[in-house]
């Protein structure tokens, strides 16, 4: 009867401890990224005697209770869900993000809610924690944008044309013509057409102008509305006042026409590749985990890449807190980028929620609950017993 007791104290301790890991499951079922446990369980050692049935058998020894063997982690995913955010991302697939803990250490996680410090590195929202990435030579660092935080000026080289060029006007003129020098001054320039069919049918002579002052000149020939390859695309080199020369070309290759439209023409450029200098305007991230940069001037470039890591086994995994996880055996961990070999994608302004089923531990808590009033019983039972024994030999 005393071992009875002590077999359901077992009881009660082991379904008190899953009761521990219900209550934490539950109280984290909106952290982001959080990953559920299980308790498992296990019977305690049996005893070795035998008793002799007197039948040619014999039947084995009692065990001595329940025994708890720690947890193991659900890794299954969470829903994913926008948040609006553009540092907040989430991994469809398999892989998490990997982190370098304040010692130096590697640690995991499938939060993805980050943020970039004054020094231009990528940290971790809460904790401060740095995050791992691979720059454009494939070296393995620490996801920066510091350096890339302005962009440079950009000199024009082509300034693209579309509409048409009215075969029947004598003269036409596009102005505001932008062009950009190496230091990021923007000049006005205009172009003045003058038809030149009366000699050349379907030709027209070019002058480019700074001003009043002529800078370039060439012709374009017009054949059945269209130009000619040799002549569609007119360079001429340009001297911006204070800075070297540049070489521009005009670009009338494609969408530009020459049909009678009376004294109405409607050629105007339609673009150029030049741009003044821009500052930093946002931050994002695309699917394969590459840091997309926008500045003011509009342009845009990919910066560092996230790097991913994904185990073998739970064995490889555990859990320390604060939505993270580490190594147990570095063996059996991988690393790489996203949408390469087996790990998933990246998904932007999304993050990965708990993975708790509440369902299920509702279930699993009336079991708990269940299990710990039948181990009671047993030790109130076995209470009872004793009492009656004690009762039994005092009054022999």
């Amino acid at each position: 009867m005393l071992d009875s007791i002590y077999i359901g104290m077992t009881g009660l301790m082991g379904y008190s401890e899953g009761l521990k890991v219900i209550a934490n499951n539950t109280a984290n079922m909106n952290t982001p990224g959080f990953k559920s446990s299980t308790l498992q369980f296990g019977d305690l050692l049996y005893t070795d005697g035998k008793s002799d049935l007197g039948l040619g058998g014999s039947m084995s020894g009692h065990g001595f209770g329940l025994s708890t063997f720690g947890t193991t982690l659900n890794f299954n995913s969470g829903e994913l869900r926008q948040t609006g955010n553009s540092m907040d991302l989430a991994v469809d697939g398999l892989g998490l993000f990997m982190l370098q803990a304040q010692d130096g250490s590697i640690r995991y996680t499938r939060s993805g809610q980050f943020d970039f410090n004054d020094a231009g590195e990528l940290i971790t929202r809460t904790g401060g924690l740095k995050v791992f990435g691979i720059d454009a030579a494939g070296n393995v660092g620490i996801v920066s944008v510091a350096g890339a935080r302005t962009s440079a000026a950009k000199a024009t080289g082509k300034v693209s044309f579309t509409g048409n060029l009215s075969s029947t006007a004598t003269e036409q003129t596009v102005g505001n013509l932008k062009v950009f020098d190496v230091a990021g001054v923007e000049h006005a320039l205009s172009l003045k057409f003058t038809n030149g069919s009366a000699t050349t049918p379907g030709s027209w002579a070019v002058s480019i102008l700074d001003g009043t002052t002529e800078v370039g000149n060439g012709t374009i020939q017009f054949t059945n509305g269209s130009p000619s390859a040799d002549t569609a695309q007119l360079t001429f080199s340009y001297t911006p006042p204070g800075q070297a020369e540049m070489s521009v070309t005009l670009d009338f290759s494609k969408d530009v026409t020459s049909f009678a439209s009376g004294n109405l023409s409607t050629l105007a450029a339609s673009g150029g590749d030049g741009t003044p200098a821009g500052t930093l305007a946002n931050i994002g991230f695309d699917e394969n985990g590459f840091v997309v940069l926008t500045y003011s001037n509009g342009e845009s470039t990919k910066g560092d890449r996230l790097l991913l890591g994904r185990f073998d086994s739970s064995d490889a995994i555990k859990a320390v807190g604060d939505n993270l996880f580490m190594s147990t055996n570095d063996s059996l961990w991988h690393q790489g980028v996203a949408n390469s070999d087996a790990f998933g994608g990246i998904k932007p302004v999304t993050i990965e929620i708990s993975n708790v089923d509440l369902s299920q531990e509702f279930s699993d808590l009336v079991i708990m609950q269940r299990g710990y009033q039948a181990s009671s019983q047993v030790i109130s039972t076995a209470n009872d017993m004793l009492q009656e024994l004690f009762t039994m030999k005092s009054q022999a």
